[in-house]
């Protein structure tokens, strides 16, 4: 066996849980070989490095040996090795230390502190308070 789909070699390696999902990031543009985006159906040597995006870093791989079949997590290091710069480790704990969400505004439930930016925001006491002070000023 010379050469491999990475969309197979990618899942076997256990780099993502299914190879659905392997595909889908190869679609997408997450997935390079020799810095090119490539297709599910790409095929990979012995000797290749592969650049996978999972946000918000880039992950390298130097690939090993070729292997179709997934296997145990202790068997892993057989068939490739993490050559990642230590930048991009770096870059994810500055993420991990900022404490920013990775959130859209105006998706999904608020979070208990944003609801409870919310409440302090706005009450509904303090709303009916100063209505019922403009009612009863009109009405005297």
């Amino acid at each position: 066996m010379n050469e491999v789909r990475i969309d197979k070699w990618l899942w076997a390696t256990r780099l993502f849980k299914t190879r659905s999902i392997a595909a889908d990031a190869c679609k997408k543009g997450r997935v390079f070989v020799r810095d090119t985006a490539v297709k599910p159906s790409a095929m990979i040597k012995v000797g290749d490095v592969v650049r996978v995006r999972k946000a918000p870093i880039t992950l390298s791989f130097e690939v090993l040996a070729l292997t179709q079949n997934r296997m145990g997590a202790k068997l892993v290091p057989e068939y490739l090795k993490n050559v990642t710069p230590p930048e991009e480790y770096e870059a994810l704990e500055l993420q991990k230390l900022s404490g920013f969400v990775d959130r859209a505004k105006g998706t999904g439930r608020p979070t208990k502190k944003e609801r409870r930016d919310l409440e302090q925001f706005i009450t509904p006491d303090d709303f009916y308070d100063w209505w019922s002070d403009d009612e009863t000023e009109e009405d005297e």
